[in-house]
């Protein structure tokens, strides 16, 4: 039962006491257990007089904005048949995160509330985080009508430091899917390592819901699927009964997965009861996915995507997405104005502009992430227009070589990725055609093609990705737009995506380690002995990107032929004559510590994390922790004196960013490691390293820990049998940008002419 303690007064005991792992391990163990066929209620819900059906949930909305220390967010809650309709008060208790910080000062205060939306008597209430970073880590703890309960808490880094970072997607089960095979949550296992090494925000990468029950859960969209007469199909009308049927599901699914983790398919149901439990203490920014709306959505043939009634589908998915994954009501002039949005085009079935988010997450990293689904069509994943407002907010707002070290991007569908696009066209050939009208008619497997166009099923997932024969235009020109501002701006770039299923890491690298032309580092007087060998030297390649594609944290894996296949049709890939696209292979032994021939894909259930290694646990005692003021003023000294031996203009300097060694050609005097497993010591071989023997190449790269380093860890599941959840580490080191780049004027292929 939750506590009501009076005043808020706390022990300092008990306010450093930390996160009660038993307790959520127990939680996990009978969230298994005779799981029921409808929505869990659970009496604890309801805490005095407000019976809470959903969250709370908190949500970032950004830090350091305008120049100043603030730090934005919001916490929502949905009430039931609200007392009057009025909201409980949160009032908020906030102070040092560790006891080891001396002086620490904490207060208290109310968040201001505003209702945003009620429907069917569930009132949904916005609570308005402002707050202000302190030269510490801070711990804040809430109070929902004066009722506590051990995971109502939540972290915010230092005005110094950089948010810790989870990555995750495909958050929850396709509708065949026999969840029973699965007995226990990853979402144990970011709460064991949160309790480890807080983190800040969560990065929902698409398919935080599966909305594809819809499908079962409509009649009207049942009865529209069966239409064989494609006139009738594409002009049948939207009336209130169908409107009503399709508030009724997204309202509704949304509560029971969002509000108790509770998800029923076709063969099982579940409860993943420490995903809300995780919400309501790790804050989350997100951008959505086919699956929030429905299997596919977007890439169907545009015949399809305007039928009346198929777009309604996308109109109320965006609704809900809005209402309970971003704490806004799209009537709302506040859908308009706040900053954490880019807006971009309205979307051509989605009546809605495009929104993009982009904030700051602490000092030395920001964040965009791409709404690739709201102007979505076959041809199309976003309007040029809309990419032009969005590097017009990045120009504006980042600077070259400023405190921003790192942009990551968050895109739903990998863009470093095998291409598939042989299978594309097996699939649309002609020779498919029969096997297609069959199947429409029922005289062979209907699940061999969708029920929305009548394509291969498949197909739409194939359309969906970056490298589809629709979208290659579209991809290079991202990737080169990227490129080109990260390399100008001194930033590191690295790409977040999900929905594969599996984890895995694609990079861009330059194809020339010694090449004078490719790049010339602005203002320099010799530029090849600036040029390194960026073999030895990947911090100075302007060109590297990661993509960090992890999924899922909760669905099945594909089986290990997909795996395979992925596998052999991986290479290397030649962007443009001066960068190579590759898979890293990082895979050298299996989650439990057997070897394995695939080390460019992993088929298991997964999640990521980034962290600076100087904030890192494991790492920043390597790099000499956080500098102190003195140790600041020699590192300054260091890299001015860095810069000077680089460049000749003050306005080209190298990014004078906290390194770990002054000059980034001392390889002696920084760790510099292989990507690969990092174990509990079991597995451990030589130092921990399992290439020790490999010497550098165009596939094997060691990368270096500086301060401002990102340890960037793949968490793979080992056992989904295992109640305790326990996860591998795949660790990559990804380096900052040391200095700003000009590149060479290399043509992009379905770009430059």
């Amino acid at each position: 039962m939750p506590s009501a303690p009076d005043n808020q007064q706390q022990s300092t005991e008990d306010w450093f006491s930390p996160l009660p792992l038993d307790e959520y391990l127990k939680i996990n163990e009978l969230a298994r257990q005779d799981v029921p066929k409808t929505r869990p209620i659970d009496p604890n819900d309801k805490l005095g007089d407000y019976d809470i059906r959903c969250g709370p949930i908190l949500r970032l909305a950004g830090t350091l904005e305008n120049n100043t220390t603030n730090y934005r967010g919001s916490i929502m809650l949905v009430v039931k048949d609200s007392p009057q309709g009025n909201p409980p008060p949160i009032t908020y208790k906030i102070g040092p995160a560790s006891e080891s910080v001396s002086n620490g000062e904490f207060g208290t205060g109310e968040f201001a509330v505003t209702k945003y939306y009620e429907e069917d008597g569930y009132s949904f209430f916005r609570y308005t985080i402002e707050l202000q970073l302190a030269k510490y880590e801070q711990k804040v703890e809430y109070y929902i009508d004066k009722f506590f309960k051990k995971s109502f808490q939540f972290f915010i880094p230092s005005v110094d430091e950089s948010m810790n970072v989870i990555s995750y997607s495909c958050n929850g089960f396709t509708l065949s899917c026999d969840a029973s095979e699965f007995k226990s949550s990853l979402w144990y296992d970011v709460l064991a390592k949160h309790s480890q090494q807080h983190y800040h925000v969560m990065l929902g990468g698409g398919d935080q819901i599966y909305s594809d029950a819809i499908k079962l859960h409509s009649k009207k969209l049942q009865e529209w699927t069966q239409m064989h007469n494609p006139i009738k199909k594409s002009t049948a009308p939207v009336d209130d009964k169908i409107l009503a049927e399709f508030n009724n599901f997204y309202l509704n699914h949304y509560m029971n997965w969002f509000g108790k983790g509770f998800w029923k398919g076709t063969a099982s149901q579940v409860v993943e009861a420490l995903f809300p439990l995780t919400m309501s203490q790790i804050p989350s920014v997100n951008i959505y996915d086919d699956h929030d709306i429905i299997d596919g959505f977007g890439s169907y043939h545009d015949s399809t995507m305007q039928a009346p009634i198929f777009s309604t589908v996308g109109n109320v998915a965006y609704k809900y997405y809005m209402l309970f994954q971003h704490h806004i009501n799209p009537e709302e002039k506040l859908h308009l104005s706040d900053p954490s949005w880019v807006l971009g085009k309205e979307g051509p079935f989605i009546k809605q502009k495009n929104h993009s988010v982009f904030m700051r997450l602490g000092k030395e990293v920001s964040l965009l992430g791409l709404d690739c689904r709201t102007e979505r069509k076959l041809k199309q994943i976003c309007h040029p227009q809309t990419y032009q407002i969005i590097f017009n907010r990045m120009n504006e707002t980042l600077k070259a070589n400023g405190d921003v070290k790192h942009l990551y991007v968050m895109l739903g569908v990998p863009i470093f990725y095998p291409r598939l696009v042989w299978l594309e066209w097996l699939l649309t050939s002609r020779a498919m055609a029969p096997l297609r009208k069959l199947a429409t008619k029922g005289v062979i497997s209907k699940g061999l093609v969708n029920e929305f166009d009548g394509d291969v099923e498949v197909l739409d997932d194939l359309n969906d990705h970056w490298c589809s024969k629709h979208h290659k235009t579209e991809r290079n020109k991202l990737i080169k737009d990227l490129m080109e501002f990260g390399s100008q701006k001194g930033i590191r770039i690295t790409i977040l995506s999900g929905d594969v299923h599996l984890g895995c890491i694609g990079r861009m690298k330059s194809k020339y380690h010694h090449h004078p032309n490719a790049h010339i580092l602005k203002g320099a007087k010799e530029v090849e002995d600036l040029n390194k060998d960026l073999t030895a030297h990947p911090e100075n390649d302007p060109r590297l990107i990661f993509n960090v594609i992890s999924s899922a944290i909760v669905n099945a894996p594909p089986p290990d032929a997909m795996a395979t296949l992925l596998n052999n049709r991986s290479g290397i890939h030649h962007f443009n004559q001066d960068t190579d696209e590759d898979i890293v292979p990082i895979f050298l032994k299996d989650a439990d510590g057997k070897d394995r021939a695939n080390h460019q894909f992993l088929n298991k259930r997964n999640w990521s994390d980034l962290v600076l290694a100087k904030q890192s646990v494991k790492y920043k005692s390597l790099i000499g922790g956080s500098a102190t003021e003195g140790e600041e003023e020699e590192e300054d000294a260091a890299a001015a004196a860095s810069a000077d031996a680089a460049t000749t203009k003050d306005e080209s300097q190298v990014a004078n960013g906290k390194h770990a060694v002054s000059d980034s050609s001392n390889s002696s005097s920084v760790l510099r490691k292989y990507p690969q497993p990092a174990f509990d010591n079991e597995h451990d071989t030589e130092q921990g390293d399992f290439l020790h023997d490999q010497e550098p190449n165009d596939r094997f790269i060691k990368y270096p820990l500086f301060g401002d380093s990102i340890v960037t860890s793949l968490r793979v599941e080992k056992d989904h049998g295992d109640l305790a959840s326990k996860s591998t580490a795949y660790e990559v080191f990804i380096p900052p940008l040391i200095g700003s780049y000009k590149l060479g004027r290399a043509t992009v292929k379905h770009v430059d002419v």
